[in-house]
């Protein structure tokens, strides 16, 4: 049997396994479209499994479709099974996403598994690879409902009645592809869980740092803002005299861009979808929805943005005589990742000599939710130019490859 601490992970096999799932949705730029509950997240999901199987993990999947294969543990033969040591991440993607956002903590995950098969390595802990349903939100929001459910945060129903664009249902689309299995979607004991993950963002590959060491993960919170006018016609219609909800949007999205600056270097203000209704080219919109996405890693300085963007959403309709509606769609409190997990990624990357840089994420994780039922931590590598959800992704196989052995030994230093 090889010393433990001399495991490496191979990173060729890490490289092919992920040049092959991004073949399952390939897109013309490069990058990948696999939605969750298509077809397409479908033939990921098998292909996973297959190699689960192949690795001689049992695989089960519980009523949210969230997929687990586990490896099972020493500690078995002489009394009762340990909680599993869990990792993973989930294979969806944007509909314009890229190879490694999610799948490459899922594989990961295996290639940690392949490795210490083929070096006889047992760990008294069980090992767990999970495919979290639906982190990216991009079908059915809100993001990261499936291990939302596993953890606790949301109800099976509500996720259930999620619809997508065309009306389809979570639960009629789940059940469609054949991952709706019978185990209750509930926490349950882990002796820790770990989550490798590009970055998604510039700051490891500007600081020429391998690895980031997370100690937690930003707030964040989701909403919609409607504004409500007057529609008339665009002709006949004076400037002056209308109630067009476009002119009170222009002034809440500076006032809102200035909330972010005065709370730099941390906090983000993103608009990522508006819609207008009537939807007509000639006509003054009756009404503006526009998802608002506020995010910060201290908790109390959110809280104060959410308060802030409230008032100055009411204080501009009164000023443009609109109507405003703010709806919470999705609110993640700010994360503290737990501290003997992160001790071990900060253990695992000493003894591998990577360079390193403790962080926060700036994005949501699967590992948000896990983190609230489970001692949690996360470990980072670099992507080009912090590209994430985007085409153009890329991540090099050497960092891919430093991160993985990071699992490796973080996840052996807590498994026994």
């Amino acid at each position: 049997m090889t010393d433990s601490s001399q495991l490496r992970i191979n990173g060729q096999r890490l490289w092919d396994s992920l040049m092959e799932m991004a073949a399952i949705g390939a897109t013309a730029k490069g990058g990948c479209n696999r939605q969750a509950l298509t077809d397409l997240d479908k033939q990921g999901r098998d292909l996973f499994v297959k190699w689960c199987e192949d690795a001689d993990c049992s695989v089960s999947f519980d009523t949210m479709g969230n997929i687990f294969a586990r490896r099972a543990g020493s500690g078995s033969k002489n009394g009762p099974e340990l909680p599993p040591v869990l990792t993973g991440s989930h294979l969806d993607t944007q509909p314009t996403g890229g190879k490694f956002d999610g799948v490459y903590g899922v594989l990961a995950g295996l290639e940690v598994i392949r490795t210490l098969n083929e070096n006889q390595v047992e760990t008294e802990a069980p090992l767990e690879v999970a495919v979290w349903t639906n982190e990216e939100g991009a079908r059915f929001s809100p993001a990261m409902i499936g291990s939302g459910v596993w953890s606790g945060e949301f109800e099976q129903d509500y996720a259930y009645a999620r619809t997508d664009k065309e009306g389809k249902t979570f639960a009629e689309e789940l059940a469609r592809i054949g991952y709706q299995g019978d185990t209750p979607a509930k926490p349950r004991p882990l002796t820790a869980a770990f989550e490798v993950h590009i970055e998604q963002g510039p700051i490891l590959e500007a600081e020429e740092k391998q690895i980031g060491v997370l100690s937690g993960v930003q707030g964040m919170n989701w909403y919609d803002l409607t504004l409500i006018g007057q529609p008339c016609h665009a002709g006949p219609s004076p400037m002056e005299g209308r109630r067009d909800p476009f002119m009170g949007l222009q002034r809440i999205l500076d006032q809102l861009y200035q909330l972010a600056a005065e709370h730099a270097p941390w906090a983000r203000v993103t608009f990522g979808d508006i819609r207008a209704e009537p939807g007509s080219r000639n006509t003054v919109p009756e009404k503006l929805i526009l998802a608002v996405d506020l995010r910060h890693p201290d908790q109390k300085t959110l809280d104060a943005m959410d308060q802030r963007f409230r008032e100055i959403a009411a204080s501009v309709a009164n000023d443009t005589g609109l109507e405003h509606q703010i709806r919470d769609e999705w609110r993640s409190p700010a994360v503290a990742f737990d501290s003997r997990c992160v001790e071990a990624v900060r253990s695992a990357v000493a003894d591998l000599g990577y360079s390193n840089k403790e962080m926060v994420s700036g994005a949501g994780h699967d590992s948000v939710y896990i983190s609230r039922v489970a001692p949690t931590s996360m470990i980072f590598v670099p992507c080009e130019k912090g590209l994430s959800h985007n085409e153009a992704e890329n991540a090099q196989p050497e960092d891919l490859e430093a991160g993985a052995n990071v699992l490796l030994h973080a996840m052996l230093k807590v498994a026994k």
